[in-house]
């Protein structure tokens, strides 16, 4: 799915071409180890409830959290808009419960395609909640993609799968996320949203767990666990890193290296190959929210210096 964190962007000076070239790096090893937990989740769906793999997922993000606080000390839990933080986390915690239950039923590749419908909707927000203004070269880009996800999906053509509606649900819980973290901006630091974001939803799926705890009986299970939690943590820790040393808008289109992660560890894991139809979806979309992403750059550049 897309970034846990997708944290806002940063107000610093541009860093240099090389320090660019390191988090573009880090970026993609972060994604790499957030598909390989994905893959983790959706196996250890098919023994344990879906909010019990959220935990151990959610456990090693706040894992990788915590070894920040240790090294940063508690200035990261100092927020001006700690309501909205933890809004934020409980957006979180709806949308990886969400995906983990789709994934339980469909190809990963077409769930993590699907959530990519995200950015889309977030400019709908813009418009209709936010009052940003859109030109029409981005409201022709957001029904492409979202004609992309139609091809991924074909409602109505026989590979329509119900569980496919987490997937959309996740991606809007993820959306209502990116436009809080509009609002959070310039009032905290990325690493203090990630804080919070991280914390919250630990403690938000800890109060359900007791009621879907299933003890895993085999040793296999509890490795896929510990896994899943370091790969989530990993995964934290990376894309932290790239978002200290790197820009946000040069880092943004790696977010789609999820697509290629999700059907490469599909293929290899669940001998699930995309057809033609979700490849060409796939494509549409990514090529759909790259666009989304260089007109967003060039509105930021055409915006007045404050």
């Amino acid at each position: 799915m897309p970034s846990p964190i997708a944290a806002p962007l940063r107000h610093a000076p541009p860093p240099s071409s090389s320090e660019n070239l390191r988090g573009i790096v880090l970026m993609a090893l972060g994604f790499f180890s957030f598909a390989a937990c994905d893959v983790m989740a959706k196996v250890l769906t098919e023994t344990l409830h879906p909010v019990q793999v959220v935990w151990f997922r959610q456990i090693g993000l706040a894992l990788g959290v915590i070894v920040l606080l240790a090294l940063r000390g508690p200035s990261m839990l100092r927020s001006r808009l700690p309501v909205l933080q933890i809004t934020r986390g409980l957006l979180a915690v709806c949308s990886a419960i969400c995906f983990i239950i789709s994934v339980s039923y469909v190809p990963l590749a077409d769930a993590v395609a699907v959530t990519f419908i995200a950015p889309f909707i977030v400019t709908l927000l813009g418009a209709f909640v936010l009052r940003e203004s859109v030109g029409i070269r981005r409201w022709i880009a957001v029904g492409i993609g979202f004609i992309g996800m139609l091809i991924v999906i074909r409602p109505g053509l026989g590979v329509f799968h119900p569980a496919i509606g987490f997937t959309v649900a996740a991606a809007c819980f993820f959306a209502l996320r990116q436009v809080l973290s509009r609002s959070l901006s310039g009032a905290d630091p990325v690493i203090t949203t990630v804080t919070y974001t991280s914390l919250t939803s630990i403690v938000l799926v800890s109060v359900a767990l007791p009621f879907v705890w299933t003890t895993p009986d085999q040793l296999s299970l509890w490795l896929l666990a510990v896994g899943l939690a370091a790969t989530a943590g990993l995964g934290e820790v990376l894309v932290i890193r790239a978002l200290d040393i790197a820009q946000a808008v040069v880092l943004a289109p790696i977010h789609y290296s999820m697509i290629i992660w999700g059907t490469f560890y599909g293929f290899v894991v669940f001998s699930d190959l995309p057809d033609g139809w979700t490849l060409i979806g796939c494509g549409i979309i990514i090529a759909s929210g790259l666009y989304t992403l260089h007109r967003e750059r060039l509105a930021a550049k055409a915006q007045p210096n404050t």
